[in-house]
């Protein structure tokens, strides 16, 4: 299931993944946002949190998330995995190299640095924009996140 976070700046979306992550839970929550925003014309700044309540992915949750790069890739500014799940912050790593724009995966300890990282440029950018450069291009493991 994914649960909206809240109180979180303007411009940022945030999700709690608890339980079984199903591919429904992509097109009655996540998709909708996402959708939303880029028609919005606005970039996704976008943190996602899987905790000690969270279970498993299932398969049709898989291919939902792997559809999420059919997105514009222009829409794309930044994503942060907050995560003490070792194996999904590797997994989370490896793969971060293929969203577009920025991304980093931060432990759980420093989700209100996620938050106030995803949220930087939120308002200077709009799909088609290129606001977020090489610098925060690639991804950082759980234990680089806060250097």
């Amino acid at each position: 299931m994914i649960e909206p976070l809240r109180d979180l700046p303007d411009g940022v979306l945030g999700f709690r993944i608890v339980g079984t992550l199903e591919a429904s839970d992509y097109r009655d929550v996540f998709d909708p946002a996402i959708d939303e925003t880029i028609a919005d014309g606005r970039g996704l700044h976008l943190v996602v949190v899987m905790d000690e309540a969270f279970d498993h992915l299932s398969f049709g949750g898989m291919i939902e998330d792997a559809k999420l790069l059919g997105r514009p890739l222009s829409a794309w500014k930044r994503a942060a995995f907050v995560t003490d799940h070792d194996v999904l912050a590797g997994i989370a790593t490896v793969f971060g190299g293929l969203v577009p724009g920025a991304f980093k995966v931060f432990p759980l300890e420093r989700r209100d640095a996620a938050i106030a990282w995803a949220a930087e440029g939120v308002g200077a950018d709009v799909v088609g924009a290129d606001v977020v450069g090489a610098d925060g291009v690639g991804a950082e493991t759980a234990g680089d996140a806060g250097r």
